[in-house]
């Protein structure tokens, strides 16, 4: 018997992945004063006790290897009315703070204003996976919700949508 092995097109398994709808996040730090971020879809939750939360990034992320000196981060979930702010933090090399407001975290990490919700986090563990880096981090504080109206910022097969009206 001879196993047969088929090519996957990177092209084919992007496509096959924007099939699933994820939110948007902008995962932030600060080393020495400067304001750190990117735009996020690989975001997830990892562990309810102790509570663990995780991201993908690009091995070779401008910005990472700064977050990973500071050692923290925080999940900025963003909420539908925030488009600009996703588009802004994807982008390379530009000021992506430019016009932001934004306070400080409780572990010093940059919260984005209006964001739906935040969690801060210092970084627990950090796996290498192909031509990304997993990075999990250990919650320490979460913001309180904002109103229940507020819609998420989503991403879906290739641009971004929202929820449809909530049933009656």
């Amino acid at each position: 018997m001879s196993a047969h092995v088929h090519v996957i097109e990177p092209s084919h398994f992007r496509e096959a992945l924007g099939h699933y709808a994820s939110g948007i996040t902008v995962i932030t730090s600060q080393l020495d004063g400067e304001p750190l971020g990117f735009t996020c879809q690989s975001f997830y939750s990892v562990s309810m006790s102790p509570p663990l939360v995780s991201f993908s990034v690009m091995g070779r992320s401008a910005s990472y290897p700064k977050i990973r000196q500071a050692g923290r981060f925080a999940v900025n979930i963003l909420s539908g009315e925030q488009v600009g702010i996703s588009d802004q933090f994807a982008s390379r090399g530009a000021d992506k703070w430019r016009g932001v407001e934004w306070g400080e975290s409780p572990l010093g990490n940059p919260l984005i204003g209006d964001s739906l919700h935040w969690l801060d986090c210092d970084i627990h563990a950090e796996h290498v996976a192909g031509d990304h880096l997993i990075v999990i981090g250990e919650v320490k504080a979460i913001s309180q919700p904002r109103a229940a109206e507020t819609q998420p910022l989503l991403y879906f097969k290739g641009q971004y949508c929202n929820l449809g009206a909530p049933a009656a």
